[in-house]
């Protein structure tokens, strides 16, 4: 338990009443399915930016990334280099093209629905499958989330595990259920801004300043924390674990909570400077995570004994040690802002799925548009339980749970989406082969291990889909004429659409 507890209550409480305030604003404006999942496709390019790399960041930038740092040293780079890669070429590649494609079919709100649509699926064999693959990795994902709440009201209060998990899931939901995408996309702008600001100050305050000392310390308590081409024990990294930590990039492409901040932009001439912001953000966050990895080996060497129980709980520690409680309090809210700025969007889509392509698409096909956001707020309910009895294991890893959820949804919709943007001639029986096989491949090398299967399962995913995809599309003989002068207007689109 961290000391001065009662001042640290007291800001969360604060906060928490601020970010409930937003959800309750966002409540009001909200008033159909389109503003409840996409916020009106309103957002300005901070909000868009920001929104989407707090949801995409999540709690695994407080205490994974610190802790893989940590644990790891330098070698850590790898993973964030990927990230960091991975995170300007989706909006290089893909923002403005998502943007204008989900409009010009029919307004599309969730991924699912915009490949039914894309490929004229009238069976919604594609949007229901693609749907069951978001709900199935969005239950780790979310857990993920509610297990960093767990830990951090765990080492802050000193509560029991399970009554900490319990309560951070009870304000993850509370705003969400109420204010929709605008709640979650407003929230998430003012809890990006904090995480950033925390991820800079606390290894700045820790050193003094003084970092030009950092990289001495540490190569006087182990040189092989310097290295990036051999781990902590002075074994070379193999190209399998390198090709694993970047392949985290690959991810990107196929996460629908960040998607969907593209679909929801104001405009496509926003877009550039959306990126500009997203990038920078997340270069500042990432450097800031590890060098708190960086600077906790010091601390816990010189203050507590040079062990520490569980190295994801580092950032909550060097908070502790160097702050007033009024000023601990505010920089532990980040975390609480990471954790609930990713599960919040996770509920989101996961309830969208639910609601847009399963109870509207296969029950209800005639449910307005209130029904359909009644049976959203409902999904977010029901999700949340699901999740927080997945996230009750107190061993559970942040970082282990948000690796397999990532691999899981950059597999499954990651190649789909891209050859679905740039690709004239691919069909709906090649997205098809490309949602089972990704997701399907990912699920299955999780379970294996040794050689070549110890590789980030990503990899293969993301390549036998591609496969997938084009060898099914050939076979079955391409896109019919329909499909194909859809993504020729989509194409002139690109160059007059606002």
């Amino acid at each position: 338990m961290i000391e001065n507890s009662f001042a640290i209550s007291a800001t969360f409480i604060v906060y928490l009443i601020l970010m409930l305030a937003i959800g309750v604003y966002a409540y009001k404006r909200t008033s159909n399915s389109e503003d409840y999942f996409l916020g009106g496709r309103s957002l300005g390019p901070w909000p868009a930016a920001l929104s989407a790399g707090a949801s995409d960041m999540s709690g695994w930038l407080l205490l994974g990334l610190p802790g893989y740092a940590y644990a790891a040293g330098i070698e850590s780079l790898w993973l964030a280099g990927g990230l960091l890669a991975g995170t300007y070429l989706n909006w290089l590649i893909c923002a403005k093209r998502l943007r204008t494609y989900s409009i010009e079919v029919d307004n599309a709100l969730t991924i699912p629905e915009f490949l039914s649509r894309r490929f004229e699926d009238k069976s919604k064999l594609l949007q229901t499958i693609s749907a069951f693959f978001i709900l199935l990795f969005f239950l780790f994902y979310t857990s993920s989330g509610l297990v960093a709440g767990g830990k951090l009201f765990e080492t802050v209060f000193g509560l029991d595990y399970s009554t900490a998990v319990i309560i951070g899931t009870a304000c993850v939901v509370s705003y969400t259920l109420f204010g929709g995408f605008l709640a979650v996309s407003w929230t998430d702008l003012v809890q990006g801004l904090l995480m950033a600001a925390a991820l800079m100050i606390v290894p700045i305050a820790v050193l003094d300043g003084s970092f030009s000392d950092l990289p001495t310390a540490l190569e006087a308590k182990n040189p092989e924390l310097l290295t990036l081409w051999q781990d902590v024990s002075g074994q070379p990294l193999t190209t399998v674990s390198i090709l694993s930590l970047v392949a985290w990039g690959l991810g990107y492409f196929g996460q629908p909570h960040i998607l969907a901040r593209f679909q929801a932009t104001r405009s496509n001439a926003d877009i550039t400077t959306a990126r500009r912001i997203a990038v920078g953000w997340s270069a500042i966050s990432m450097v800031g995570a590890i060098l708190i990895g960086l600077v906790g080996i010091l601390y816990v060497d010189q203050h507590l004994g040079g062990e520490l129980a569980d190295g994801e709980t580092i950032f909550m520690y060097l908070v502790n040690a160097a702050f007033h409680p009024v000023i601990a309090g505010i920089l532990l809210a980040a975390i609480l802002a990471a954790v609930m700025s990713t599960a919040d969007s996770q509920l989101l889509v996961s309830s969208s799925a639910l609601a847009e392509d399963f109870y509207k698409q296969v029950f209800r096909p005639d449910a307005s548009t209130k029904e359909v956001v009644m049976v959203g707020r409902f999904a977010v309910i029901g999700i949340s339980i699901i999740a927080l009895a997945l996230a009750m294991n107190p061993e559970s890893s942040v970082l282990g749970l948000v690796s397999y959820a990532w691999a899981g949804f950059g597999a499954a919709f990651g190649p789909a989406l891209l050859l679905s943007l740039f690709w004239k001639d691919m069909n709906r029986n090649g997205a098809l082969t490309g949602v089972i096989v990704g997701g399907v491949t990912v699920v299955v090398w999780k379970q294996l291990t040794g050689g070549i299967f110890d590789l980030y399962e990503i990899v293969p995913g993301f390549i036998l889909a591609g496969i997938g995809i084009v060898a099914v599309s050939k076979m079955t003989g391409g896109a019919d004429d329909k499909v194909m002068q859809k993504f020729d207007d989509y194409q002139h689109s690109l160059k007059t659409l606002p």
